[in-house]
């Protein structure tokens, strides 16, 4: 006796029957263009005799809703995405991406009235955020963060460790306060996330660490030594991460170029901010560039690392 499965969320059709089965699987559009899933569809349906089949495939609408209701899904809706640095930039532009694409966020910053407004926007656009007040060289903070994204959406899909400074000066001016600053906020303050996030994971049994570094830290130049020594560490962190992983949670590491957001103006040495803002003005790609290469890592299946993704303007050296 036939058994017909009909299954169209995920693309299959499986007609078993006592002699021989036969499977016809559609993968989503993670991995295969649209057009090639209509194409297949529509070949199946010439070639099937089975009535009942036939019928589904052919009723008015079917291709429409089977590609874009179900194919068209990524592996963002759903997630729950925990991210810092979130007020302005490439947390900014994240966040927002993101939730267009059905992740619920939880954003974390100093600047609260900036947060509220981006989860203002996400909610009335239909999605899913929620905002808390942090600093991330406070490591109770982080974990205030992430029990948020637990508490509210009830785990914690990804952690993405956004939250960056740069005080750019010779070493020979010895601006050790500069150095704190760039050792507390983007290397402490990464380290605190992690910590904040890995219990989460190690329970769950999955999740992901994405960490924002730099290409600070891949060509090194003059006044960026402890930039970039603080980004170099954060890589070398990331790395011992995903290899300590084994397949329980997955790491990424982000190093944009330049990049048209508010870094330059945290800069305090003057003539380097004004030089950083000028090669930003004449090449910088916009934060959403970096939102894209998050999005694409997060999205991937489960049993796939993306790890390091480098993304600069194409005429940066």
């Amino acid at each position: 006796m036939n058994k017909i499965y009909a299954k169209v969320g995920i693309h299959h059709i499986d007609t078993v029957t006592k002699s021989r089965t036969f499977v016809t699987k559609m993968k989503n559009a993670e991995m295969i263009k649209i057009m090639t899933c209509r194409r297949k569809i529509q070949s199946f349906t010439k070639k099937t005799t089975h009535p009942a089949i036939s019928a589904t495939l052919r009723q008015p609408g079917f291709l429409t809703f089977a590609l874009y209701k179900n194919l068209m899904k990524t592996g963002i809706e759903n997630k729950i995405i925990a991210i810092t640095g979130a007020s302005s930039g490439i947390g900014k532009a994240t966040a927002e991406l993101l939730a267009a694409q059905g992740a619920k966020v939880i954003l974390g910053a100093r600047r609260a009235d900036r947060l509220k407004t981006i989860v203002d926007a996400i909610e009335q656009n239909g999605g899913e955020a929620a905002f808390l007040e942090i600093d991330v060289t406070c490591r109770e903070d982080l974990a205030k963060l992430t029990a948020l994204a637990v508490n509210r959406f009830g785990r914690l899909d990804v952690m993405i460790n956004n939250a960056g400074i740069s005080q750019l000066h010779k070493m020979e001016e010895l601006d050790v306060e500069g150095w704190e600053q760039m050792i507390d906020v983007n290397l402490k303050g990464t380290l605190y996330g992690i910590a904040a996030a890995l219990p989460i994971f190690k329970e769950q049994g999955s999740g992901h660490i994405i960490n924002v570094i730099s290409t600070a830290g891949i060509s090194i130049v003059p006044t960026m030594g402890v930039y970039a020594g603080t980004k170099n560490a954060v890589r070398t962190i990331s790395e011992a991460l995903r290899q300590e992983s084994q397949g329980r949670w997955r790491v990424t590491g982000i190093s944009p170029g330049y990049v048209a957001t508010e870094f330059a103006s945290n800069i305090k040495n003057e003539e380097v901010r004004k030089a950083i803002q000028q090669n930003a003005n004449q090449m910088a790609i916009p934060a959403e560039a970096i939102a894209r290469a998050i999005v694409y890592a997060i999205e991937q299946p489960d049993n796939v690392d993306v790890g390091d993704v480098v993304i600069r303007p194409s005429v940066q050296g």
